[in-house]
């Protein structure tokens, strides 16, 4: 949902509890020992299936826990998922209104009849420090080595054209096609990043804060940022915009979550599995 938080300090390292005594609830509050503030009083992050007090078989990460997503976790036996973005259909996971859906209640049978949580991982991924999501589509670029927690929002790399740089997203994270404003031959520098939804207000403040020459977001509302972008240019700006798509913009800080709990929670195995873009472009 929301965008990256570029929260800046670093946090101490946790020890890690030997994998074969840990429960899921214990792998959870490793977790949170290493996010600031946490737990928080109110978040969207809640368990949304099972019993967290049950030993962990195997963990997976994914940006959404689908049913596919649920079936390759039971291959690999695991009974612990943890999600970036809702499992029921809407932002508080609220089931009331789908108690009677056939579609809710065949995904609910087959969490509960496995025994597998499902634990929501949105708002303490964007509050790690750095955040999760922004460092790990920041590595899938490759562009890692130009972090600077100094400048929240933007990353300098060599000058590219516009065209080269869409071409690098596609490529690496395997996106079909991308929405773009902008000129593909101008060269760009200064790159606004902001994966995920995080809105017109976020968006814009980061083009008015940075200067970037392109902004790069996962989603927008077509009202609002690109719009913003579009008067700028008739006006003379050169930002240009590319939109990634919301899946594909977060889900390597899903990849990068698996990667950084690994030597936390000892021979457990953790697997990332992509949930994938529901979308086929025509």
């Amino acid at each position: 949902m929301a965008g990256p938080s570029f929260l800046k300090a670093a946090t101490p390292e946790v020890a890690a509890i030997p994998g074969s005594t840990l429960t899921i609830r214990q792998v959870m509050d490793l977790i949170l020992a290493e996010i600031p503030g946490a737990p928080f009083r109110q978040t969207v992050d809640t368990v949304k299936s099972g019993n967290p007090d049950q030993p962990v078989k195997a963990i997976v990460t994914t940006m959404f826990a689908t049913d596919a997503v649920i079936d390759k976790a039971i291959e690999a036996g695991a009974n612990f998922i943890i999600a970036h973005e809702p499992t029921f259909y809407n932002h508080l996971d609220e089931t009331e209104w789908l108690k009677e859906d056939k579609v809710y209640r065949f995904k609910k049978d087959k969490l509960e009849s496995h025994g597998i949580v499902v634990w929501r991982f949105h708002d303490y991924l964007h509050s790690h420090r750095p955040d999760m999501v922004y460092m790990g589509t920041l590595t899938s670029l490759g562009w890692q080595q130009y972090y600077d927690a100094g400048t929240p929002g933007l990353v300098v790399i060599p000058a590219a054209t516009l065209g080269d740089i869409v071409a690098l997203a596609k490529k690496q994270l395997g996106i079909e096609k991308v929405k773009v404003i902008g000129d593909l031959s101008q060269s760009c520098s200064r790159i606004g990043l902001a994966p995920g939804a995080g809105g017109g207000k976020l968006q814009i403040g980061l083009l008015q804060r940075q200067r970037p020459d392109v902004l790069i977001l996962g989603e927008l509302n077509e009202w609002e940022t690109s719009e913003y972008i579009r008067d700028a240019r008739y006006q003379g700006e050169k930002t240009a915009l590319v939109v990634l798509g919301h899946s594909a913009s977060e889900e390597p800080g899903l990849e990068w979550l698996a990667t950084w709990l690994r030597p936390k929670v000892g021979s457990v195995k953790i697997t990332h599995i992509s949930s994938g873009d529901p979308f086929q472009t025509i």
